[in-house]
């Protein structure tokens, strides 16, 4: 709550557009929809991630980029533009007290060993070496990909490279080095396309039928219902989908479940909550995602496929339910594969003015800049697993 009240409790408002010099024609769009919806002139910048994300990466005014980071990273904290407001730390504090709590109830040294013992790693060495092993392997690469983002920054003349510089100039070497950027990708990826493809291919793979239902109520008018029927016809289960960001929403994007398959003492079918935070909907255009968005479509629909398919009649190992934390990703993470597939790329890319599939050119940029900056992305993981699992295991 304090996050999410901080997040909507800070914009910025804009009434000079060459200030906004670099931000795609979506996102100026979308800056502009903002500032209507406050009644304001001009633009207004908002801490809602598609907003914040394209700020960060292309907006040309550096002071700028570093309002935005600034008011981004210190949210919910004691420091920022509303330091103390919506302070989380007390809460952080109550929560590892009270997990402590809880370990020590059951018989368990700390909360690490109480987390581990139904997970598939034993020891917290186990978790710190594989972690520590990883960062030795990745953070020689991440060091040539941050001397690689200060080079092409120190040609525009900043030799004092910040955090608030790295997506920019990030986007910048991408554009030298692949001539390609996710803001490409964009206009193929109409959200009714890659819905509807990835729909086909489910039905290819495993016989399955989506169908919306219209008459289902929901939380928000953007928020839909879809049953899921086998081969059979047999009705399998059912999915709520709601994929824009806006305000008073969670930042991110997950599947979470609604209800679980179970025989008590007819049968229930599961029900799963499929949440994204894409670009919405700008200026009578359809939402249009980049590759990474439909990367996100396609992982957040392998656990719901996970859930909903199951066959096991108890709550609490039908399902996601009773999979370790660290196998429940395999669904997910193999229905990613098929966004880089020739043959599913002609199902889910369709110009949005033309219905043209993604031309081969771009499709050959897009797989050559599959790996760009892979070593920064796992050491920005690993700092967040080993800072979590250091913090459980060392407090006291």
């Amino acid at each position: 709550e304090n996050l999410l009240d901080s997040t909507n409790g800070w914009h910025l408002a804009i009434d000079d557009e060459k200030k906004l010099a670099g931000l795609p024609a979506t996102a100026l769009q979308l800056a502009k929809d903002n500032a209507k919806q406050r009644n304001l002139p001009g633009f207004v910048l908002t801490l809602d991630y598609p907003s914040y994300s394209t700020a960060v990466k292309f907006l040309h005014d550096r002071e700028l980029r570093k309002t935005m980071y600034s008011a981004y990273v210190t949210r919910a904290s004691d420091q920022g533009p509303n330091a103390g407001k919506w302070d989380n730390s007390k809460i952080m504090q109550d929560i590892l007290n009270t997990r402590l709590k809880i370990a020590r109830l059951v018989g368990f040294k700390d909360f690490v060993d109480y987390s581990l013992a139904t997970k598939m790693a034993k020891q917290p060495s186990d978790v710190l070496n594989f972690l520590q092993d990883l960062v030795a392997r990745s953070k020689p690469l991440a060091e040539q990909e941050v001397a690689e983002i200060a080079a092409i920054a120190k040609k525009e003349g900043v030799t004092d490279l910040q955090a608030w510089d790295l997506a920019y100039y990030s986007e910048k070497l991408q554009l030298a080095t692949f001539d390609c950027s996710q803001e490409d990708f964009r206009p193929y990826f109409p959200i009714e396309k890659a819905l509807n493809g990835m729909f086909k291919i489910v039905n290819t793979l495993y016989g399955l039928t989506v169908t919306e239902q219209k008459n289902i109520e929901t939380w928000h008018p953007d928020a839909r219902f879809f049953t899921i029927h086998d081969e059979k016809n047999e009705l399998r289960a059912g999915f709520y989908i709601d994929l824009y960001a806006r305000a008073k929403k969670r930042d991110g994007a997950w599947m979470d479940d609604c209800r679980t398959r179970k025989l008590h003492p007819t049968l229930q079918l599961p029900v799963a909550y499929l949440t994204c935070n894409f670009m919405p909907p700008v200026e009578n255009k359809p939402a249009l995602l980049t590759h990474d968005d439909v990367i996100t479509l396609f992982h957040e629909f392998g656990h719901c496929l996970h859930h909903m398919l199951t066959k096991v009649d108890y709550p609490s190992v039908a399902g996601i339910n009773g999979v370790p934390w660290d196998a429940v990703e395999f669904p997910s993470q193999f229905m990613e594969n098929f966004c880089w597939e020739k043959e599913a790329l002609a199902l889910i890319s369709g110009h949005y003015q033309t219905g043209e599939v993604m031309p081969d050119e771009l499709y050959k940029k897009m797989l050559a800049a599959k790996h760009f900056q892979t070593g920064l992305q796992m050491l920005r993981q690993l700092e967040f697993s080993l800072f979590d699992f250091r913090l459980h295991l060392e407090f006291d």
